[in-house]
Formats: structure tokens, C-alpha cells, sequence
């Protein structure tokens, strides 16, 4: 297990590992990575957003990240890159590497005899490896893993604590699945005779593509005959919930407590916002967002920006609210004309009297 400071890097190699270009002192060593108004004098800070651009003028940062654009800002050596947010990331991971934990299985797993647990792997203990499961090169399991039998996990994955991935289920390279997240729960299915509800038995499997990464708590279902699938490079946030059948297409982002319903289709580079949801059976076009606690309950054409419920253009969302907050304004004024309109009358009717 690793741990310990950051060792200290030359700036120059902070540039090499983002494709980014150097003003000033190369040689600087940067010993980890902070925000512009915290950063302090062995730290590099960035610019990302540019209301904060502010910050640059006082930062007491060793060095910052910001696009050519602002090549000269400031004194201090700079880094300069096209996507100061993207380098941050980098140098940031460069800075804290994944925590490594002991590679084998270790005591206290249980794992079935007839597991193909490749070369590389940790099982940590507490693990549940099942009948028939396959585990791919370097992948590593954190403690209390249930790998249902006949599930498989490809290569370099982290698994984290308390994550159950049911039979016959099966996650792609490179996947990060966060604490306690479910990869294929039964669906929700029962089919009524009047007065009773019946089980449906769940019998298709999660597919989880290349590159995804699950967040905490969050529920996976398996389908009932055909398979969930969630596409490559998709990234899904915490507590969301994603229903049997569903298809979430590549590179995508599903924000916290989403809700997915069964047999949706999910097109390419999709965000949905905070508790934003969709019906059943619907079909979402690729380059869709769908803004915080939207409603989808029909089909999304592509390339639009959505919003509320009734789902609808953002623009036109956004003057809805802004009408909304002049609604007991505008209910007097409304009172007021009724009150001088029945006034008018009652003048013009008295004088044809």
C-alpha cells in the first residue's frame, strides 16, 4: 500500500505529461496542486473557470495553469494549455496516484476453485469469487466484493468496497465501479392477475463497456431477456438508479439520483443533470442534456438542451421560471384590472340607464 507526500516534480515534466508549454523557471519544483486563492508557494494553481480570473493577480501559487491566451498574466513561471481543466486533472492524479494495495489473493477471500483469476489481480479480504468468474490482468478488488459465478471483470479495473456484480454479468476494461453499487439486481418486474403481483424472472445480464465508471450506491439492472448495457466511456454519478433493459450509449454523464426507466435508449453524449429522469420505452437522441430534475416522457430528437416538466426547450424553461417568480405580482395586477373593468361597466351601464 502506498502513501506518503508527493514527491516534488520539475515543472518541465508537469508540461511533458500535459502537452503543455513552459513560461519561465522549468526547474521549479512543484510538489502538489492547489486552487488559485489557496495555492501556496510550492504548489501550482490553475485557471480554469474564467470568472475567476480575479484570483490570478493575488495568487501566492509557484506556478499556474492557464490557456495560451493568457500567456504573461503574471509573474510566476506559468503552463500554458489549451484545457487548463483537463491538465489540472493530470497533474493532479500525477500527484495522488491510485492507493496500490497488496497484489494476490489475500487471506480471508474466498474464492471457488474454479475462478480464471489472472496474472496481477488483488482480491482483498472478504472477497466472494463464484463459480465459473473471470478476473482480468491487474484488476483489483477492494474488500467485501461479491462476484457472482460465471461474472467477469476485464483488465485493470477497481472494484471498490462492498460492490456486488451478479451472475453471468460483465464489466469491460479499465472500469471503476465506486462502494456498494449493484451491477445487475433483478429488474423490477411483476406481472399482475388482478389482485397479486407475480415475479418476472430476470434472465439478461449487465454489460459494462470499456472506460465507464459506476458511482456509489448506484443500481444497475439486469435485463429480463435481453441485456443492460452501458456504452463505452460513460460516467455515471452517485445514487442513480438505471432499469432493466436500458441502453446508455458511449460517453455520456448521468449526475446524481438519475433515474433511468426500463427499455429506455440512450443515445451518444448524453448529460442528464441532478434527479433528472425518463419514462419507459422512450428513445433519447445523441447530444441531448437534460437539465436538473427533468422530466423525459417522450422521445428527445439529438442536439438539443432540454429542460423541466413537461420537458421542454431550455430557453423556453428558463423564461417559464423567470415568469413564475412575478406570478402573485402579476395575480394582483390581474385582481386590480378585473376590479376597474367591473367598475367601468357598472359607470357605462348606469349611464344608458
Amino acid at each position: 500500500m502506498s502513501g506518503g507526500e508527493p514527491t516534488p516534480t520539475p515543472l518541465r515534466e508537469l508540461a511533458e505529461l500535459v502537452g503543455g508549454q513552459v513560461r519561465g523557471n522549468a526547474d521549479l519544483l512543484i510538489s502538489g496542486v492547489a486552487p488559485l486563492d489557496r495555492a501556496g508557494p510550492a504548489e501550482i494553481g490553475f485557471l480554469a473557470n474564467p470568472k475567476y480570473r480575479g484570483q490570478l493577480d493575488a495568487t501566492r501559487a509557484a506556478a499556474v495553469i492557464v490557456h495560451p491566451s493568457l500567456d504573461g498574466a503574471v509573474e510566476q513561471p506559468m503552463l500554458l494549455c489549451t484545457n487548463p481543466y483537463l491538465a489540472f486533472a493530470k497533474i493532479l492524479a500525477h500527484f495522488h496516484p491510485p492507493l496500490r494495495l497488496p497484489s494476490g489473493v489475500q487471506a480471508g477471500a474466498m474464492v471457488d476453485a474454479s475462478a480464471v483469476i489472472a496474472a496481477g489481480v488483488t482480491i482483498s479480504p472478504g472477497c466472494v469469487i463464484g463459480a465459473g468468474a473471470r478476473i482480468g490482468r491487474g484488476s483489483v478488488l477492494h474488500s467485501n466484493v461479491t462476484v457472482y459465478p460465471l461474472a467477469e471483470i476485464g483488465e485493470d479495473c477497481t472494484v471498490y468496497a462492498g460492490v456486488v456484480i451478479r451472475e453471468r454479468c460483465l464489466l469491460g476494461d479499465r472500469v471503476i465501479v465506486q462502494p456498494n453499487a449493484v451491477i445487475g439486481s433483478d429488474g423490477f418486474g411483476f406481472a399482475p392477475d388482478g389482485q397479486r403481483y407475480t415475479k418476472i424472472p430476470q434472465v439478461g445480464r449487465v454489460i459494462v463497456e470499456d472506460d465507464v465508471e459506476i458511482g456509489a450506491c448506484t443500481c444497475v439492472d439486469r435485463g429480463t431477456l435481453d441485456d443492460t448495457r452501458i456504452r463505452r466511456g460513460t460516467k455515471i454519478d452517485n445514487l442513480a438508479q438505471i432499469g432493466h433493459n436500458a441502453q446508455v450509449g458511449e460517453d455520456c454523464i448521468l449526475v446524481s439520483q438519475v433515474g433511468i426507466s426500463g427499455s429506455t435508449v440512450i443515445g451518444r453524449h448524453c448529460t442528464f443533470g441532478g434527479q433528472s429522469a425518463t419514462s419507459g420505452h422512450l428513445k433519447v437522441g445523441d447530444n441531448v442534456t437534460i437539465a436538473a430534475r427533468g422530466g423525459v416522457s417522450g422521445d428527445v430528437e439529438p442536439n438539443q438542451v432540454m429542460a423541466g416538466f413537461p420537458l421542454q426547450p431550455h430557453r423556453e424553461w428558463l423564461k417559464a421560471a423567470m415568469t413564475m417568480t412575478h406570478l402573485p405580482e402579476m395575480r394582483r395586477e390581474l385582481h386590480q384590472l378585473r376590479q376597474r373593468l367591473q367598475t367601468l361597466e357598472q359607470h357605462i351601464t348606469e349611464e344608458h340607464d
